[in-house]
């Protein structure tokens, strides 16, 4: 195996994986994984939903065991019992799904992660402050976590890990909640963390960021190592095809689109947020076209989810008029009604929202699709409703064992394909999708994308709320971002930059007139693979 390291690292395997074997019933999780990562070296760990990262990771903190192979800590065997075992050997992960408690202090919730190890809170404040600061990522000990910015949050996690003598952090799609210059800082301080000797095992499925960061990479499909490589000599695309196969499709380079008359128009829309840890939105406006694709970029919690639920009729205006579909006034018109109307709605949580867990793919399908004649005066026309759902597992390449699986069965990246699907093949005139490929892998993304894409270009209005900002330059038409409750202007895409959207997404807003986009044959594509 070719490998590359820094000028700083000793040579010394911080952490040796050999022959890890997990095994699920009905599931082979890690097939006889070898891994191995040196004293300060960042190394990346690939691959689709269900390949083996999440289990491998959980062994290494010592969540579950390993059914077979042996890990090596510095040299020696080692059984890591639990994660405070993990945590004594200077082990610290960061996962994707913070786990703060909002009203408490930053001290207070670092106190809470290391339990019997915290100490005195005053001593604990005075290393939370040294620490943060000797990494570039600052922190008032005494600040609530409701008070920061996810960012901010974000530095909480790692710096919790700091303020233990770190020598390895895990680190799950630790920039899925950040801006591109958040992004920088975060990579400032890895870089950092690397030269001062700690390894770091880097999670994503950002090869672009892999490719800018890490010295080496680890790829696995299936439970199984498919390949080693140095992701700045192998390039993004030899990296994905790895993860996925040769014979997947992985990028598209899509042609941008003008958009004909408006079908949703919102004009000064004000609504406070029901959470009080919400956000409320101030005087929003914009405007979607069909046969287009906007775009909203924000950082999770800038008023997103009021957005969203203000679109869909879950939360009802005080008027109908600051909503309107096709010029009719929808604001205080329920979900239903919307539907009725063109309404297609890809909720941000999969489970719970766009999908009833214990429930079947087939019962799944009436959530939304009641209104495709699978209803008879009241009852269910069960014929009709198994050939539609078996149509979306079909078109949409849903991996399922049969339409009677239970929809917490499924990855989550076949989850989601099913969700759009359903709401994709009810032809809506307008389609909002929340973070359509959040947490998916590469090979569903790309899926994902092409069929919103072909839904655009048969003259639907489509409206992308996402994070992930390579995702909206690649199918966006035009561009903006949220911050605060309030909107930026938008740009056609190929007229403005990631630097420019991250701007917008901190609340710098430039004065702009509004953009016409041109001609799609006269665009630059994006992609987020080169």
């Amino acid at each position: 195996m070719n490998r590359q390291v820094s000028a700083t690292l000793s040579g010394q395997m911080r952490l040796q994986l050999k022959g890890i074997t997990k095994q699920y019933p009905g599931c082979l999780a890690n097939d006889k994984v070898d891994l191995e990562i040196a004293a300060g070296e960042i190394h990346a760990l690939l691959g689709e939903n269900g390949a083996g990262k999440s289990t491998l990771m959980k062994m290494i903190y010592g969540v579950t065991k390993p059914d077979a192979g042996e890990i090596l800590w510095q040299g020696a065997a080692i059984d890591i019992k639990n994660p405070s075992m993990a945590r004594k050997m200077g082990i610290g992960m960061v996962f994707q799904h913070f786990s703060l408690f909002e009203t408490l202090t930053v001290t207070e919730n670092i106190a809470l992660a290391l339990g019997d190890e915290a100490g005195d809170l005053q001593l604990l404040a005075k290393r939370i402050s040294t620490v943060s600061k000797q990494y570039g990522m600052e922190l008032n000990p005494d600040r609530h976590i409701h008070s920061l910015s996810v960012g901010e949050r974000q530095r909480v996690e790692i710096v919790r890990c700091l303020v233990q003598d770190i020598k390895l952090l895990i680190l799950d799609e630790p920039t899925s909640v950040l801006t591109p210059q958040e992004v920088e800082i975060l990579f400032v301080t890895l870089r950092q963390l690397a030269a001062d000797g700690c390894s770091i095992l880097f999670i994503s499925h950002k090869l672009k960021e892999v490719q800018a960061l890490c010295h080496n990479a680890t790829i696995l499909r299936g439970g199984k190592v498919t390949g080693d490589c140095i992701p700045a000599e192998a390039g993004a695309t030899k990296m994905a095809q790895l993860m996925v196969g040769a014979d997947t499709p992985i990028s598209s380079d899509y042609p941008k689109a003008t958009g004909g008359e408006v079908f949703l128009a919102v004009e000064n829309l004000s609504k406070s947020s029901e959470d009080p840890f919400g956000t409320s939105l101030k005087k929003v406006n914009f405007s979607v076209r069909r046969g287009e694709i906007l775009g909203i970029a924000g950082v999770a919690g800038n008023g997103q989810e009021e957005l969203l639920a203000a679109l869909s009729g879950e939360h009802l205006l005080d008027s109908s008029d600051p909503v309107k579909f096709a010029g009719r006034a929808i604001g205080l018109l329920g979900p239903r009604e919307r539907r009725q109307l063109g309404l297609a709605f890809v909720p941000e949580e999969r489970l719970g929202r766009g999908a009833v867990p214990e429930m079947s793919l087939v019962e799944n399908t009436l959530l939304t699709g009641f209104l495709q004649g699978l209803l008879n005066f009241g009852f269910i026309n069960q014929g009709k409703t198994e050939q539609f759902s078996q149509k979306i597992i079909d078109d949409y390449k849903v991996k399922t064992p049969s339409n009677r699986t239970a929809a917490q069965s499924l990855s989550g990246g076949n989850l989601q394909k099913f969700i759009i699907g359903r709401e994709i093949l009810q032809n809506p005139q307008l389609l909002v999708a929340a973070h359509p490929t959040w947490g998916v892998d590469i090979g569903a993304a790309t899926a994902i994308h092409k069929a919103l894409i072909e839904l655009r270009d048969k003259g639907a209005a489509i409206l992308v709320v996402s994070e992930d900002i390579d995702e909206l330059f690649l199918i966006s038409d035009r561009l903006c971002a949220i911050c605060d409750g309030e909107l930026s202007p938008s740009k056609a895409t190929q007229e403005t930059s990631i630097e420019e959207v991250g701007r917008w997404m901190t609340g710098v807003f430039e004065p702009s007139e509004p953009t016409a986009p041109q001609h799609a044959d006269s665009m630059l594509n994006t992609s987020t693979i080169n």
